[in-house]
């Protein structure tokens, strides 16, 4: 395995700026001073816990506890090993990566197979945009169905790489096998159909995409995971899809349809204050969007949207506008969106083109371009205003009777909301466009809470119990006199060296069963033999990703101390407490009870007790720092 030279990676730490790491993947705002928050990539989070410190290089959440430099995150979020993600940051950033003397460098089986994925998707990408570019039939049909039908300047099939698969494929197999891809990336990809037991061969590689339009879907750090393949009059009549108008790829290891969003890449960047995400139904809704300077328009894999969508739009921005056909099926997925929209604290708007059932936005946007967009938005529609005139089209006119079903169904979409606030919000709003009192709603909705909580426990009631899990807290999670002495070591460094010659380092006051101490432990011996690397530099000091993200949780602190070498003082005193009171004790009791049988005699326990107390009377000094 090749092997990455510690200056090399030091180098890259110091040149690679985390806030534009971070910000691929998380939308940053400035916190103070020079740290920068956002949501969590992590975990679920309503509320912005995760805090980037770019002068020290260190980001950590406080809601989940995750922490880390660069490198750290790149591994995290990428599910990239180490030198693959120091590899994927050079690469990013233009830094050339150097490798220890007769390592070598990486090969093709020595990638990760998601790595490998990925680079095989860019390959898949370019071969079929250079087949759309190509002076052939396919490449002639394509263009000419582009733009003259589809009516998408070549430019945009430019900016995103859109291709073409012959009615043959393209040759796309022969292509990936010069490229000499692994058996593993090519049986996986999902790019073709390959028997089990059938060795690996041009003949072998059946592609899954004949005679179709090809867009590549590209993950929100703009990586190539998968395609959408739109039929044509190519198609072949023996695709096993042919019927499909829109073929998407299977799951791969770098590809969930519920987890990706079409464009998220570019929009992301664009959303903001007054500039919401607009959901629109499928990528070519999108691409028209974009094309008439509509930028932050997104869609889903087809029109059902999922909860891990959610998460990822919230990083970025809470607010959505969504642009479904106004046919049926459109209406009703807008429908399906709005209670995973309130549930996921998303502010939902829909925009509706009243009058014009037959005009999609793909239509519209072509007819009427970015102009089309603002006569829409100015009639959008709230949450409940929406969901009322779904289930009660003429609320002027129903029935009490009409008014209260629609109330029922109402209560339940709105029932998601995880906040108080808001549900009473649209209690009040839902009443308004049902013409009814906001207390009839409110009785609707208690009963529903009712009848949930019935529920539930008569589902508790069938399941036989369970003891409740008890919180464990491990030494780690306590505030031992170690992890105080390790985060004085970070932060003030001129204490390391009074602290080797004050401390016993290989006596039993440190406790090294545990991560802190092992460190501790660990950086005094770098000071006293004067090679302490710095706290920036310690990569070569740290053994596992349990140490790196300790360290990471205390470099990030800031801790506010007056008078470091008193605290210092403070923490020798409570190791020297730890380690000596116990046997303290156990002479104490040996001594109480003279029948006990005790491998000392009663003097020499006295002489002991007597050396003990003075220890723990004798104040610890710090000898003068440098």
């Amino acid at each position: 395995m090749p092997v990455i030279k510690p200056t090399c990676v030091r180098d890259l730490k110091m040149r690679v700026n985390l806030a534009d790491v971070v910000a691929r993947v998380v939308t940053l705002r400035k916190a103070g001073g020079a740290r920068l928050k956002g949501l969590c990539p992590f975990h679920n989070e309503k509320t912005p816990s995760f805090n980037v410190d770019p002068d020290k290089g260190f980001y950590k959440c406080f809601g989940c506890g995750k922490a880390g430099d660069a490198i750290t995150f790149v591994r995290e979020t990428e599910q990239l090993n180490f030198t693959e993600a120091i590899e994927a940051l050079g690469k990013r950033f233009g830094i050339v990566i150097e490798y220890e003397a007769g390592s070598g460098g990486p090969t093709t089986a020595e990638r990760s197979l998601r790595q490998e994925l990925f680079d095989l998707h860019d390959a898949a990408a370019e071969h079929f945009f250079q087949a759309f570019k190509a002076s052939d039939p396919t490449g002639t049909f394509m263009r000419t169905l582009w733009t003259e039908k589809r009516h998408f300047p070549m430019d945009l099939a430019d900016e995103f790489k859109i291709g073409a698969a012959d009615a043959t494929g393209s040759d796309l197999g022969a292509c990936l096998l010069r490229r000499k891809y692994s058996e593993e990336a090519l049986r996986r990809c999902g790019l073709f159909f390959i028997y089990d037991q059938a060795t690996i061969s041009p003949a072998t590689l059946r592609p899954r995409f004949r005679g179709r339009l090809m867009i590549p879907i590209r993950d929100h750090q703009g990586r190539v995971a998968a395609f959408t393949a739109r039929q044509t009059e190519l198609t072949p009549p023996d695709d096993p899809s042919h019927d499909a108008k829109y073929v998407n790829s299977p799951e791969t290891p770098i590809f969930t349809k519920g987890n990706l969003l079409f464009n998220l890449d570019r929009a992301r960047t664009a959303v903001g204050d007054g500039h919401p995400f607009v959901l629109v139904e499928g990528q070519l809704d999108a691409l028209r969007c974009w094309s008439v300077g509509l930028k932050t328009a997104i869609a889903p894999q087809g029109t059902s949207i999922t909860e891990s969508q959610l998460v990822l739009l919230r990083r970025y921005c809470t607010q959505v506008e969504c642009f479904f056909d106004s046919d049926t099926p459109g209406q009703n997925a807008a429908l399906r969106f709005l209670p995973m929209a309130l549930k996921a604290g998303i502010e939902v708007r829909f925009l509706t083109l009243s009058g014009q059932q037959k005009l999609d936005p793909d239509l519209l946007f072509l007819e009427r371009g970015l102009a089309g967009y603002d006569d829409v938005r100015r009639d959008a529609e709230g949450a409940m205003a929406f969901a009322c005139r779904a289930f009660l089209p003429d609320a002027a006119t129903a029935t009490a009777e009409q008014r209260a079903r629609a109330a029922q169904s109402v209560v339940e979409i709105l029932a998601v909301s995880e906040s108080d606030a808001v549900r009473n919000q649209l209690i009040r709003e839902a009443a308004r466009f049902l013409w009814l009192e906001p207390r009839s709603v409110e009785i609707e909705y208690a009963a529903l809470a009712t009848r949930h909580h019935r529920q539930a426990a008569a589902r508790s009631a069938t399941q036989p119990a369970q003891a409740l899990p008890l919180p464990h807290l491990t030494a780690e999670s306590a505030q031992t006199p170690e992890r105080h002495l390790l985060l004085l070591l970070l932060h003030f460094d001129s204490l390391g060296k009074p602290l080797s010659r004050a401390l016993p380092l290989h006596a039993h006051w440190i406790d090294t069963q545990h991560t802190a101490g092992r460190l501790l432990n660990r950086f005094l011996g770098e000071f006293e033999q004067d090679a302490w690397p710095g706290r920036d530099h310690l990569d070569d000091l740290l053994e596992d990703a349990e140490e790196r993200a300790l360290v990471a949780n205390l470099v990030f602190e800031s801790p506010n101390i007056d008078d470091p070498p008193k605290v210092a003082q403070e923490g020798l005193r409570l190791l020297r407490a730890r380690a000596l009171e116990p046997r303290l004790r156990q002479i104490e009791l040996a001594l109480a009870n003279p029948q006990a049988d005790i491998d000392s005699d009663p003097i020499s326990l006295l002489k002991e007790r007597s050396e003990l107390h003075r220890q723990l009377r004798t104040p610890l000094v710090l000898l003068a720092m440098r």
